[in-house]
This record gives structure tokens, C-alpha cells and sequence, in this order.
């Protein structure tokens, strides 16, 4: 069993650190259940993760047992759609001791709210040539979770209007298309009130990915602070090293901690588990050496099964 060993800086080493705080399941837009998310991180020598799922916990129980029997240390995690200066906004919520309170409600509130938006997208799709678009993508989902732009995204594959998901994003679903439906998401703050509330850890998600200037980056992380957050991504997937390092900058500026997520979604993506650009050397903290994290992962060496090799340094 491959060891983990969890510094408490980045060295810039290349060598991937068997960690990844972002990955999703059939919970929410994942193409794998949760334990299968949780036996292909093992195949790939991953033995830190966070299940993330959209704007659900759903399979959390399911993705722990399976973690159980692998030897894996698995923080429970969500991914929270949010609002900031009606730019929409996710956060990583790493949650070691689950959702309650504020944030078991607004879970609940965000799966309406995805209904409610899926049912929005289909009307948009039919009218570019996807008939029975609500009912074909809960087909290819399943009955018992929410909707997100990756079903109908298969959908629209599954009837030959596109030949792959990246087609289906770039001409339907993706920003500024017929199907990218803006749904009423809480505020920034409010969603990081949650997460703090229940004893996690607020990570802001792919700050890189908005398009933003380095300005207006630098505003989305200052508001974020401010409402509490703890943490951003600093490398998510692949992107660009000089572009990674000023982030890190950006996040030392506000005391920042640093967390690291493939976004994983499906199978035969460049984005598989644990896969993502390589980590600058720099003074940022990981965030698993934020209190909350570090106790879990300490108190979790007691759930490890008897034969398991998994340390810590």
C-alpha cells in the first residue's frame, strides 16, 4: 500500500502528491458512484480525497465505506454554487464532520434550485433541436439527483445533435449559450457562513477559470476572505505554471491556504484522479495543515483496517 506523506509546504517537486480535494460522482454530474470514484483514486495512488459533488452530500456514506476497505482517508466535501458580483461562483466545502445546521438546509435548497434550472436548460435545448430534453437527460442520470448541464450535455450526444461533450459545451451549455441558465444562488458570504457554521473548511474552486482580470481576481479573493473562506485552489486540472505562481502570490497577499483538485467528472478525460499540473514551490500553506483538516486526518489513522500502511509526515 502505497504510503502517504503529507508535507506541511510545497517543495515544487513534481511528483504527484497523492492528494485531490475535487472530484464527483453520480451524486451529482459524475459519470462514476461514488465507491468507483473511490476505487479508481486507489488504482492511481491517491490516498487523500475529497468527494465534492455538486451542491451534494449524497454520496459521501457510500464513497466512505468504500475508502474504509482501500485505506484511503476520505474528507466529506461538497461543491457549492454561489453568487458574487453576479458572476456565479463555486466553493469546495471540506467538511470533516459533515453538513448540519444552515448547510444541510441550503443543500436542500440548491437541489430545488437545480431543478428548477434544469427544467429551464431542456426548454432552451428543445428549441435548438433536442426534443424531449428533460425527459432524455433523466434517462441517461437516473431518478434520484438533480440535474446539471453534463446530462444534457450526454444527452445531446446520445441523439446525435453533437458528437462529443466538448461540442455540446462550446455550441449549447457553455457561458453565454442557449443552455447556461443562471439559477438564484446564495451569496458568496452566506454559503461560507454555512460550511464555517458545520466546522469545515471554505475552499474557493478554479479561481483561474472565470475569465477574470488579475484585478478583479484579486476582488473575488478579498471578498472571499473577508466572508471567512480559508482556502483556494491553487492548481486545478492543468493550466499554465506562470499563471499558477501568481496565484500563489494572490493567496500568500490574504493568508490564504492552498488546496489542489483534478475536477474530476468521467473516464478517458484528461482529467483523471490525483491528475493535474504540478505544484510551484511556494510559502502558501496546504490546506490540509489548516486545524480543521490536520485533526481529522490525525483522528482518521484510528479507522485505518488492520494491514494498512497509510503514515503521515
Amino acid at each position: 500500500m502505497p504510503m502517504l506523506s503529507l508535507s506541511a509546504s510545497f517543495s515544487g517537486d513534481p511528483t504527484p502528491l497523492g492528494v485531490d480535494l475535487h472530484m464527483h460522482s453520480t451524486a451529482s454530474d459524475g459519470a462514476l458512484a461514488p465507491a468507483d470514484v473511490v476505487a479508481l483514486c486507489a488504482e492511481r495512488g491517491v490516498r487523500l480525497m475529497a468527494l465534492t459533488d455538486h451542491d451534494s452530500m449524497a454520496g459521501i456514506a457510500e464513497a466512505e465505506a468504500a475508502a474504509s476497505r482501500l485505506a484511503i482517508r476520505l474528507l466529506p466535501g461538497t461543491e457549492l454554487s454561489t453568487l458574487w458580483s453576479g458572476i456565479g461562483i463555486h466553493v469546495v466545502g471540506l467538511l470533516p464532520r459533515g453538513a448540519s445546521g444552515a448547510l444541510a438546509e441550503g443543500l436542500l435548497a440548491q437541489a430545488e434550485a437545480r431543478e428548477s434550472r434544469a427544467v429551464v436548460i431542456a426548454q432552451r435545448l428543445e428549441k435548438i433541436g433536442l426534443p424531449d430534453a428533460l425527459a432524455r437527460a433523466r434517462e441517461l442520470a437516473g431518478p434520484h439527483r438533480p440535474l446539471g448541464r453534463p446530462d444534457f450535455a450526454r444527452a445531446l450526444v446520445a441523439a446525435g445533435v453533437v458528437p462529443d461533450m466538448a461540442t455540446a459545451f462550446k455550441k449549447h451549455l457553455g457561458s453565454g449559450k442557449a443552455g447556461d441558465v443562471k439559477a438564484h444562488w446564495p451569496a458568496l458570504g452566506e454559503v461560507v457562513g454555512w460550511i464555517l457554521e458545520s466546522g469545515g473548511v471554505a475552499v474557493l474552486a478554479h479561481p483561474l477559470r472565470h475569465g477574470l482580470t488579475r484585478r478583479k481576481r484579486g476582488l473575488l479573493l478579498d471578498a472571499f476572505a473577508e466572508a471567512g473562506g480559508q482556502a483556494a485552489e491553487l492548481v486545478n486540472g492543468f493550466q499554465n505554471a506562470d499563471v499558477t505562481r501568481d496565484l500563489a502570490r494572490q493567496l500568500a497577499d490574504r493568508g490564504l491556504y492552498a488546496s489542489l483538485g483534478s475536477d474530476f467528472h468521467f473516464p478517458g478525460g484528461h482529467l483523471a484522479p490525483g491528475s493535474m499540473s504540478p505544484v510551484p514551490r511556494t510559502a502558501v500553506a496546504p490546506v490540509w495543515t489548516h486545524p480543521r483538516i490536520a485533526a481529522f486526518i490525525d483522528a482518521s489513522l484510528d479507522d485505518i483496517p488492520p494491514g494498512g500502511s497509510i503514515a503521515s509526515s
